[in-house]
Parts: C-alpha cells; sequence; structure tokens
C-alpha cells in the first residue's frame, strides 16, 4: 500500500508540474496574439492606406512604362524598353528638361540653405522683434505654390512694369517671365522665398542646441565671429544642414506648382521643368507610357541623388 501511495503521490505531482508549466505558456502565447492585434488594429489602416494609394500606383506605374498606352483606353500594348529608347535618342526636350532641372536644383539648395541659415542666426539674437520676423520669414512656407506662383506672375508682370516707369531702373523694366534667362531666375526666386523660411526653423532649432559654454570659451580665446561660425556653430549643426539638404534636394528636384503658375514652361518650353514636362506628356499629349518611363527615370535618379548626399554628409558629421 504504501509504496502505491508513493507511486499515486508521483504521478499527481508530475501532472501538477506539467500543469504548472502549460500555464506560462499558454498565457505568452495569448499576449503574443494580443501584442499582434494591437498592432495589426493601429497599424492595418494605415499600412492597408499606403498600399492602395502608394505601392500599387507606383508599381503599376513601373508597368505602363514598358508599354504604349495613352492613359484613355484600354488598349495596352507591351513595348520593352522603346520608351526608354526614344527619350534617350529623340526627345530632345525631355533631355532639355532633366538639364534644366539639376541647373535649378544646384542653384536652389545653395540659396535656400545660405538664406535660410543666416535667417536663423537673425532670429537667434537678441532681438525685440526676433519672434516677429521669425513669423514673417515663415509666413511664405504657409502659402499653396499654385497661388504663391500666380501672386509673384502679378508682381513681376504689374508690379515691376509699374515700378521700372516710376523709378527707370532697368532691373524693373526687363521682361522677367518674357525670356528664357530672366524667367528661370524668376522661378528660382520664388522658390527659395518660399522655402527659406521653412528651412530656417530647422536651423533654428539647431542653433539653439549650440553650447552657449564653448561660444563663451572661444571668445574669451579671442576668437572672432567668422571663426566661432566656421569652427564650432556650423560643425555642431551639421546633422541639422543633413537633413535641410536631403529636404532641399527632393523639393528642388520636384518643383511643379511654381513652374505651372509662373511660366507654364515658357517661352518656347525654355523654363518647362522636370515635373511639368511628365505631366504635359501623360495628361497632355495623352502618351502615358512615355510620361511613365520619364517618371520612373526620374524618380530612380533623385532616388541615387539623396541617398549619395545623405551618405556623404552623414560621413562628413562623424569625421567633424
Amino acid at each position: 500500500m504504501n509504496s502505491q501511495t508513493k507511486a499515486t503521490n508521483l504521478q499527481g505531482g508530475a501532472l501538477q508540474k506539467n500543469t504548472n508549466v502549460s500555464k506560462p505558456v499558454s498565457m505568452a502565447s495569448k499576449k503574443k496574439w494580443k501584442d499582434a492585434g494591437l498592432f495589426t488594429l493601429f497599424v492595418g489602416p494605415v499600412l492597408l492606406a499606403f498600399t492602395i494609394i502608394v505601392l500599387i500606383p507606383f508599381f503599376t506605374g513601373i508597368y505602363y512604362a514598358f508599354t504604349d498606352w495613352n492613359g484613355v483606353t484600354g488598349n495596352i500594348n507591351w513595348v520593352g524598353f522603346d520608351n526608354f529608347k526614344y527619350l534617350f535618342t529623340e526627345d530632345k526636350q525631355f533631355q532639355a528638361s532633366f538639364l534644366l532641372t539639376a541647373k535649378y536644383t544646384v542653384v536652389a539648395i545653395i540659396l535656400t540653405n545660405v538664406i535660410g541659415f543666416a535667417l536663423a542666426i537673425l532670429v537667434t539674437q537678441m532681438l525685440k522683434t526676433r519672434n516677429i520676423l521669425r513669423t514673417v520669414f515663415f509666413m511664405p512656407n504657409l502659402i499653396g505654390g499654385l497661388l504663391l506662383g500666380f501672386i509673384w506672375q502679378f508682381i513681376f508682370v504689374k508690379g515691376f512694369a509699374s515700378i521700372g516707369q516710376i523709378t527707370g531702373i532697368p532691373l524693373f523694366e526687363m521682361a522677367w517671365l518674357g525670356d528664357a534667362k530672366t524667367a528661370f531666375w524668376g522661378i528660382v526666386i520664388v522658390s527659395v522665398w518660399q522655402g527659406a523660411g521653412y528651412i530656417m526653423i530647422i536651423y533654428i532649432a539647431a542653433l539653439q542646441n549650440v553650447p552657449q559654454e564653448i561660444v563663451e570659451a572661444a571668445r574669451i580665446d579671442g576668437a572672432n565671429r567668422w571663426q566661432i561660425l566656421r569652427h564650432i556653430t556650423i560643425p555642431m549643426v551639421a546633422p541639422a544642414v543633413t537633413i535641410c539638404l536631403f529636404l532641399t534636394t527632393a523639393s528642388s528636384f520636384k518643383i511643379f506648382d511654381a513652374n505651372l503658375s509662373l511660366t507654364n514652361g515658357g517661352p518656347f518650353k525654355s523654363t518647362e521643368m522636370l515635373a511639368l514636362n511628365i505631366y504635359t506628356e501623360a495628361f497632355v499629349n495623352n502618351r502615358y507610357g512615355i510620361g511613365e518611363a520619364k517618371a520612373l527615370i526620374f524618380f530612380i535618379v533623385v532616388a541615387a541623388i539623396t541617398v549619395i548626399q545623405v551618405m556623404y554628409t552623414k560621413k562628413k558629421e562623424v569625421e567633424s
């Protein structure tokens, strides 16, 4: 009897241990399912919307880039790389727009960052009007690109002409939007005027994080303002420079609304940027396949340039 009782107790203990082990396992699995459910609940709708709005059109556009679809009818023929051969051999306007966009991007990146950084330094000084100045400099960024373009179109055409008649200054007597060279700089002026305020805000946040103890120590050692700016301020705001270069590079390459509202690519398509050229090809000329081929090339180039820029500036941050 004693041996039977001991065996029964051992079996019961083993069963109890197995039950105790299974409880944590089941609780852990329930927690995993609960976490997965919460993740799906919060991320699922956003992921679904991103898939429908971004991913599906993106991959569909890649497919259309290899077809001759006109964007209207249901006749879609696969043409392979014929669209890309046409762009690089026969479409001179696409090549001219690409070079013009590259030129505009370089100019806009430099001017927007330099002016934005200068404004940030100005409004971080101990000025009584610094808060008002921040608002004034940032306000152009709140105006839509199309509306801003039409406002500046009126200024270039009517306002400058009136000032030129009154003052006789040659700068205001020029046909700003009627000549290819001045029209290009008109687009640059509007874009920089709109974007510098946004870049200024990013630089302000970076400048406010520069330790004043280091700046004061440099002044005590006899460093002037230029030396402090070059050797202390700029290296410490390098992460902000990386962000601002990335933002201005992407926005400059993708300029569309100011180009459309100011010149619409004129005169004689001399100021037609790449985004406007793609829009015209796809939705005005009804050559959707060629338009998508241009857009795909555009995407690859912009992605490559931005990745290289971020990697290079990040490397400079580490070195500094």
